[in-house]
């Protein structure tokens, strides 16, 4: 127990994170540390280092509050044992977690850091946290069946539940697709197609990171966003200039149809098909309102962040 600047006692927090050495974990761990005692949890690193998908972890301690941030993802399964892990992953290791914190004492509050791709949509606008979750993809609906099991575990237990549904995530390092975007960019073989024009919802690390202690006293289910969801060209432009490269081409929509449908015929060793054409030219944003309204969520736009940080 601590004192804050007004001299009043304060409450120092356990707080248990799984996912600590993730791309999202690591800025958590940055802002939820300030004023609690956090405990890591992950693979390689962290006061518990578990493969949660392998074992049942047994707790030293309970905690007031768990962030479950751990899971599989940025990778598309080729094959169905590869389909599997994300299963095994995303689902089986929640269940050891609840099962672990069954035995070690039950928490006041759960944080699970969800996703988007539940939603199963590759195209859209305004989609709210009341849309349909219609996932066919095995992250999706591994994403689907957590979200299930922590909502039945958090009402069982009288545990406050808070599910937030993250798009694009932005950061220091980042990985996935606009990692990739990133190392194309520097190597100077980026390009946008039909103009760049479409738009995608993102958010910031940071901004997820400091509305969690918010938000997990209230619980519920929250999309987040900037907000302002920034076209393929804003995005890359923006890269391109704070790291002196020339702006990316363009590559009109009817060449990229064109070699897609080879692509379509090649398989998987050709890097487009006319799937990926069509998620690259479409709009897909979400609406966070929700969250706007009853958390004052109040982030920075991407771009502005952009301006200012040079991104690995």
């Amino acid at each position: 127990m601590g004192y804050n600047s007004d001299g009043i006692k304060s409450i120092t927090m356990k707080i248990l994170l799984t996912g600590a050495n993730g791309f999202l974990g690591k800025s958590i761990e940055e802002e939820m540390s300030k004023k609690n005692k956090l405990y890591g949890l992950s693979r390689t690193t962290g006061e518990y280092k578990i493969s949660l998908e392998n074992e049942i972890p047994y707790f030293n301690q309970n905690f007031d509050l768990v962030i479950h941030a751990a899971g599989k993802a940025h990778s598309v399964p080729k094959t169905d044992a590869e389909k599997q892990e994300f299963h095994q992953v995303n689902v089986v290791g929640t269940e050891n977690l609840l099962k672990g914190l069954e035995n070690s004492g039950i928490p006041a509050q759960f944080v699970f850091i969800s996703s988007v791709a539940v939603y199963g949509q590759e195209t859209g606008i305004a989609i709210s946290e009341d849309f349909l979750l219609d996932a066919k993809d095995a992250y999706g609906l591994s994403k689907i069946k957590a979200e299930k099991v922590i909502l039945e575990w958090c009402q069982k237990n009288n545990v406050i539940c808070t599910i937030l549904r993250l798009p694009l995530l932005v950061g220091p390092n980042p990985p996935g697709n606009l990692g990739a975007m990133i190392k194309a960019i520097n190597k100077g073989y980026y390009f946008n197609i039909g103009g760049g024009f479409a738009k995608k919802s993102m958010v910031l690390t940071e901004d997820v990171a400091k509305i969690i202690p918010v938000v997990s006293k209230l619980g519920g289910v929250f999309n987040l966003t900037d907000g302002n969801h920034p076209s393929f060209k804003e995005l890359s432009n923006i890269l391109a200039i704070n790291r002196k490269k020339n702006k990316p081409l363009n590559m009109p929509l009817f060449m990229a149809k064109g070699l897609g449908f080879i692509g379509n015929l090649i398989g998987d060793e050709f890097p487009i098909n006319t799937n990926k054409v069509n998620k690259i030219t479409s709009d897909l944003i979400f609406d966070d309102s929700k969250a706007r309204e009853l958390l004052n969520w109040k982030p920075e736009s991407v771009l502005d962040y952009l301006k200012r940080e040079k991104l690995s």
